[in-house]
């Protein structure tokens, strides 16, 4: 650490201003109507799921909540990339930038655990029907649920106090669009091998780990799958866990790219694109997956609608 050392109070933000001022406005407004329909999506979601008392079941209690997750983890990183692309200066506060990180890391392990919760609640469901109410009741929904938001925040909360303790002094610019782990490491003005190494760790127990009981949870369903009599009821189960499974390799696998591989250089631009993968794409993916391909979540937004050929049949 420099012996005139004095610490830094903002961070810049580079996002994608390395693009022409033209591509930036396009960026803008994809970005944008990403942002809006991911809002959209999810919000659909978590009312339609409360507003339904049919879908008052355990499957859909963690779809709320992942639900919810979402319509937070975008707002975390969104607005501020939509504002860089439009402001002359991408500045954050180190208290923003703190709170950013610690906000965006809790959502995303969160994710990681609840993603493996709702693996574990569709193998019981298709591979222990008559024993599912018994193993997901409410009590035990609400504690899965719990410790997977608790541990999230508990666990950024350790990371993130761990990075922002070090001393930063300069240089303050971000080469990311928002206040991820490894580019803020990277300023700072002292070792960080020991944060580099717990982070690796970190991202190893919550990336990794959920990944294989969400393997094993899809092991057990697929042998169950083939064991069904009817063609159709087979592909029936199977597309809709295959659409589930994709979207959650899609995040386990960018994710653990980022924060569990050896360090390299060179790849600020690749881990742009990584982080606009599980961090903006999962959440919009999400809500096509779980509306679009699913009758029941259809059929309760159809009863919230006002339905134009029912009125004409009371009429009648």
């Amino acid at each position: 650490m420099p012996a005139n050392y004095s610490r830094i109070d903002e961070f810049i933000l580079l996002g994608f201003s390395n693009v022409s001022q033209r591509f930036q406005l396009f960026l803008f407004l994809l970005f944008l109507f990403i942002y809006i329909f991911t809002l959209l999506g999810n919000i659909t979601i978590v009312s339609v799921v409360t507003l339904d008392s049919v879908l008052h079941t355990p499957m859909y209690y963690f779809l709320r909540n992942l639900s919810f997750l979402e319509i937070c983890y975008v707002t975390v990183t969104l607005p501020k990339l939509l504002q860089t692309f439009l402001a002359k200066r991408k500045a954050i506060s180190f208290s923003g930038c703190c709170a950013q990180m610690y906000c965006f890391f809790t959502l995303g392990v969160t994710e990681c655990f609840l993603l493996a919760v709702m693996a574990y609640d569709r193998y019981v469901a298709i591979c222990n029907p008559l024993r599912y109410f018994t193993v997901m009741s409410k009590a035990t929904c609400l504690k899965l649920a719990t410790i997977s938001w608790v541990s999230g925040n508990l666990i950024s909360l350790g990371q993130t106090v761990s990075i922002f303790s070090l001393p930063y002094c300069g240089p303050n610019i971000i080469n990311h669009f928002f206040c991820d782990i490894p580019p803020v490491l990277k300023l700072a003005c002292t070792d960080v091998s020991a944060n580099e190494i717990a982070v690796a760790v970190t991202g190893f127990l919550v990336l990794p780990l959920p990944f294989v009981l969400v393997l094993c949870s899809y092991g057990r369903i697929i042998a169950a799958i083939i064991r069904i009599s009817t063609s159709k009821g087979r592909k029936k189960v199977f597309s809709t866990c295959a659409s589930h499974f994709v979207s959650v390799t899609l995040f386990f696998g960018t994710g653990a790219f980022t924060y569990v591989r050896m360090k390299t250089r060179d790849t600020a631009d690749n881990d742009k694109i990584l982080s606009l993968l599980y961090s903006v794409i999962t959440p919009l993916l999400n809500p096509l997956i779980y509306t679009l391909r699913n009758k029941e979540v259809k059929g309760g937004l159809k009863k919230l609608l006002p339905c134009k050929t029912n009125g004409k049949e009371t009429q009648e």
